[in-house]
């Protein structure tokens, strides 16, 4: 195998090195020959899926808990689900070339398993699977809600969307992998989920199947993976990250197989990411918001980690796109606005009757409407947006008491700080450091670093969603992604939803279509009745 020059990143690592080249492994030499897919080894199951064409009822093979390491830490999450559709509405379907959705269902890096799913529509439990013994952290509720299968409570105004769902019944080929989460402890108490875990895993799934190639239906160089909430942030490392050395030992020392972990496209809704920085950056956006109860949070902690947002959305020199210019804490307000928020608003007053619309800007003195557009400004968006979801520090707790610092625990220790400014905070020192692995760790989480580094591997086609209300997060984090994208000369396709919260997927058909076009194959339609009766076949993936 070839090893390509490796570019540098901020810890030195090279990028776009394979595991094996890196490990001087075989995949042969280490027995892995059982993570051979077997291509017969499945159950065909028909299911009815709900899509703006009407429903579609499909046949096909679906393929169950196949484990995607030769050495799993805990195999219950480290194996994925293969669904292949043969038959659509009555006519044969060859998914043997078409592309592939790589679909994970973590949310709140909890850990995800598909082990128990008896198909596609067959929801699997965010934590723990039925039956299991509980772990994580006490007083939780390990197994978590129910999720939907291709996302974790994805929402289009109210309603449940499946973005694997509505990719099988485009004829796509769905894979959908299991993951180890934060939560996850073994018999000695140690996490054995936190970060890395859900990132390398995610990458061995990937591996898998693109190792299996000419074995596992689809098309292996075609894969798109999705994500929402954590698993959005997910679906875009995994499309920043893609075949990178830093994770190489992490997988040598799982068994991985020798493939590759590249996607094609990444599509990511209300990603959590850029951890070490989305305190400072949820400050400028949410700082003047008040807290649900009414109250504000703590306004020397909000102002300072909002004045460090400052030096570093300066530090990455972004351009907003268009002709706008530098995206900088002073310009950003207005860009989102501009780029954004104004037309997100406008499409969904526009969809409004007269009468409706009366009774919304009634309802909403913040939004105008003139000229058939809406019309406001960030300080005014702000005010309609309200109340914040999260206090200050909203990711790296002072207390410790965050998902995302369990997510950087270690050994037996459940939660630690991941920033030097809330671990000084915290222990009133301010000298004091982290622990030697969070830096590294904090890289290998973040998309951001490969995208500024500038990964040749990356992913090259990008669908970023996220919910204007959504203060999960803040909206530079979509933002930045999307400029940072752009930067590099990708496709990128980036909308907010207007009034919608965290998790809303409100144009899930539109993200098949995509997939059809970037990958120039068509989703599946109807085959058309010419004059006279019958049926005419329609387009790629048809028999």
């Amino acid at each position: 195998m070839q090893r390509r020059e490796a570019m540098k990143l901020g810890l030195g690592a090279g990028l776009a090195v394979s595991m094996a080249a890196l490990s001087g492994r075989s995949w042969a030499q280490e027995g892995d020959a059982n993570l051979q897919f077997d291509p017969e080894a499945f159950t065909e199951l028909t299911t009815t899926i709900t899509t703006a064409a009407g429903d579609r009822e499909v046949v096909y093979h679906f393929y169950k808990a196949i484990p995607y390491v030769a050495r799993p830490v805990d195999v219950t999450y480290q194996c994925l689900n293969v669904s292949v559709p043969i038959r659509i509405d009555g006519q044969a379907v060859d998914a043997s070339q078409a592309p592939i959705l790589f679909a994970n269902s973590v949310g709140g890096y909890m850990p995800s398993s598909v082990a128990n799913a008896n198909g596609i529509d067959d929801s699997p439990p965010m934590g723990l699977p039925p039956g299991a013994a509980p772990g994580g952290i006490p007083g939780g509720t390990p197994g978590g809600a129910q999720v939907e299968s291709g996302g974790n409570a994805m929402l289009d105004r109210g309603q449940r969307v499946s973005n694997a769902k509505l990719a099988l019944a485009a004829g796509y080929v769905v894979v959908e992998p299991g993951a180890r989460g934060r939560t996850l402890t073994n018999s000695n108490g140690d996490y054995i989920g936190v970060a890395p875990a859900p990132i390398v895993d995610l990458k061995a799934a990937a591996r898998y199947i693109s190792a299996n190639a000419g074995r596992v239906p689809g098309n292996t160089k075609l894969m798109v993976s999705s994500g929402v909430s954590a698993g959005g942030a997910l679906s875009a490392l995994l499309g920043a990250s893609g075949d990178n050395a830093i994770y190489a030992d992490a997988l040598a020392e799982l068994g991985a197989a020798e493939g590759s972990d590249v996607m094609f496209a990444s599509g990511a809704w209300c990603p959590i990411t850029d951890l070490e920085h989305a305190d400072m950056a949820y400050e400028w956006n949410w700082g003047q918001n008040p807290l649900p109860s009414g109250s504000l949070v703590d306004s020397k902690l909000s102002s300072a980690l909002a004045g460090l947002f400052e030096g570093y959305q300066a530090s990455l020199g972004l351009q907003g796109l268009g002709d706008f210019g530098p995206l900088t804490t002073r310009t950003y307000g207005d860009y989102l606005v501009q780029t954004y928020l104004a037309p997100a608003a406008t499409a969904y007053l526009a969809g409004l009757s007269p009468t409706d619309r009366e009774s919304y800007l009634a309802a909403n003195p913040n939004i105008a409407w003139s000229g058939g557009k809406a019309d406001f400004t960030w300080e005014e968006f702000l005010e309609h947006v309200g109340a914040r979801r999260k206090g200050v520090p909203a990711f790296d707790a002072l207390d410790l008491s965050t998902p995302e610092n369990n997510l950087f625990g270690i050994d037996q220790t459940e939660a630690r700080h991941f920033t030097a400014f809330s671990l000084r905070e915290a222990m009133g020192d301010p000298n004091a450091e982290l622990a030697l692995d969070i830096p590294g760790k904090v890289v290998q989480m973040n998309p951001m670093p490969f995208l500024r580094e500038a990964n040749p591997t990356r992913a090259k086609f990008w669908w970023f969603r996220v919910g204007a209300k959504d203060t999960d997060t803040a909206l530079t984090v979509v933002g930045n992604l999307t400029a940072a994208a752009q930067k590099l000369g990708d496709d990128v396709d980036t909308a907010m939803y207007w009034d919608a919260g965290h998790g809303a997927n409100e144009d899930a058909d539109a993200f098949i279509d995509w997939i059809g076009v970037i990958t120039g194959y068509p989703p599946f339609s109807p085959p058309a009745k010419p004059p006279g009766g019958g049926t005419q076949a329609s387009a790629i993936g048809v028999a």
